[in-house]
């Protein structure tokens, strides 16, 4: 063996030891941040605060040289979730606002791709909805809470789309970004395991379980630990380090857990397929070598999801496998598996059906539903709502947003995550909508052009 070789394995091997220092560390630091916001509930202001300023700072010091945004953005749109549970943002939409303000200076110290015209149109797509929601929201509607709880989303979907198309990113640093990511997701786990250690038959409800969620909504948590498992799943493929492959297990056992127990369905289910979607495009690119490794992992990874499941149905007394056979707690088959999003969204296509043009105005879809349903509810079907509310435009707003990606991965197909994040994205907005930042900030993730790094790299 020659010298050169020895010292390619001595870097490897120095690689490795302080990829997994660094790694025990964060989560050391964010187990403990958990920890001290469950004895004081008012510590996770002084968190928010923290990690906004120190974020503010490091981009602009640095000019966003090394996507310091990018790495702020994938923290707040991870802690949000986390946040708005334990008090600590000022108003609702107080994270997307925040992953909009750093990707806006990230763009303002890099610019974006000259490519980026697509995804500038459908920004400007989404104006003509709010002038038309002027003329038909009626006087009572807070005009401005409804403009900012429907346009949030959208608008966090289009910065993230203008930052990242096209932007080249080198393999390590695009980690680092899944990293921050990862993070205060661990974090709430551990915060929910210290909230509510054990559960209780009695207080197990099938239509969203918040005994298990500490009384934050049960889709949310379902979506944003269905994120961290699939996360916890790509590092067993990418992180090439034994010692922090076993403590990814681990924690995506925990993390599966308390994403079955809130008893919400669509998180789990979208990532599943995101997994499925990604082990799928990260085996059919490796070597033969290679996939004798990944078939004796997923072997692994079965087991694990085996005894998850088992687990959580032994803690929910059996009542989990009604839930997701969508039975009821004594066993009777429910009619409508969809918990009554099928007529949500059959009454946003009656909008877009009378008002096929202009459509019927931003925010207006909830008082719509209250005149044709009797009931005022919130859209669970991001789809559905730019059909109704935006008319034609919103027909090719979302034409927009489905294609010009899958045009992007027929040219540069070096994204592992390509399939997974997309897919992240297209479900979770069919079954929640974007009531959070992270599917509008994990579309942007999709769009990035990925350098390979050096062959002595922790990440493969």
């Amino acid at each position: 063996m020659n010298v050169a070789s020895i010292n390619i394995r001595r870097q490897r091997a120095l690689l490795e030891k302080l990829g997994k220092i660094e790694y025990v560390k964060m989560l050391l630091l964010h187990f403990g941040i958990a920890f001290a916001i469950y004895i004081f509930e008012g510590l996770s202001l002084l968190y928010f605060l923290g990690v906004f300023g120190y974020f503010l700072f490091i981009t602009i010091q640095n000019e966003n040289r090394n996507n310091e945004a990018l790495m702020a953005a994938a923290y707040i749109a991870g802690a949000e979730v986390y946040w708005r549970m334990t008090g600590a943002l000022f108003f609702y939409e107080t994270g997307k606002y925040a992953v909009i303000l750093f990707l806006l200076i990230g763009i303002f110290f890099k610019g974006t791709s000259s490519k980026t015209v697509p995804f500038w149109t459908y920004l400007f797509i989404l104006l003509p909805g709010v002038i038309v929601a002027s003329v038909t929201i009626s006087y009572e509607a807070e005009f401005r809470k409804l403009i900012a709880f429907n346009l949030a989303g959208p608008v966090c979907l289009g910065i993230s789309a203008l930052y990242c198309y096209y932007k080249k990113i080198r393999k390590k640093d695009f980690q680092r970004v899944l990293l921050m990511l990862l993070m205060p997701l661990l974090a709430q786990m551990i915060y929910l395991f210290l909230y509510t250690p054990s559960l209780q038959e009695g207080i197990i409800s099938l239509s969203g379980n918040y005994a298990a969620t500490g009384g934050y909504g049960p889709n949310q948590i379902s979506t944003v630990f269905g994120l961290g498992a699939f996360l916890l799943v790509t590092r067993l493929f990418t992180v090439k380090n034994k010692t922090v492959n076993l403590i990814d297990l681990i924690l995506l056992g925990m993390m599966g857990y308390r994403a079955l127990i809130t008893f919400s369905r669509g998180g789990v289910i979208t990532a599943l397929i995101c997994i499925a979607a990604f082990i799928a495009l990260f085996y059919y690119k490796q070597n033969s070598g290679e996939k004798t490794k990944i078939r004796f992992k997923l072997i692994i990874l079965l087991a694990i999801f085996l005894g998850i499941w088992s687990f959580s149905s032994l803690k929910t007394f059996g009542l989990l496998e009604n839930r997701y056979e969508n039975r009821d707690a004594a066993g009777n088959l429910k009619e409508d598996i969809t918990t009554g999003r099928v007529e949500l969204v059959e009454t946003e296509l009656q909008g877009f059906y009378e008002n096929p043009v202009i459509g019927i105005g931003v925010g207006k879809g909830r008082e719509y539903r209250e005149e044709n349903l009797g009931v005022e509810i919130n859209t669970h079907n991001e789809i559905s709502r730019l059909l109704a509310e935006h008319g034609i435009l919103g027909v090719v707003a979302v034409i927009i947003l489905i294609i010009v990606p899958l045009v992007f991965w027929t040219k540069f197909k070096n994204n592992y995550y390509f399939l997974a994040f997309l897919g992240f994205w297209f479900l979770t907005i069919n079954h929640s909508a974007m009531r959070i930042a992270l599917p509008a900030f994990v579309y942007g993730l999709a769009l990035l052009y990925i350098v390979d790094d050096k062959k002595n790299s922790l990440y493969r």
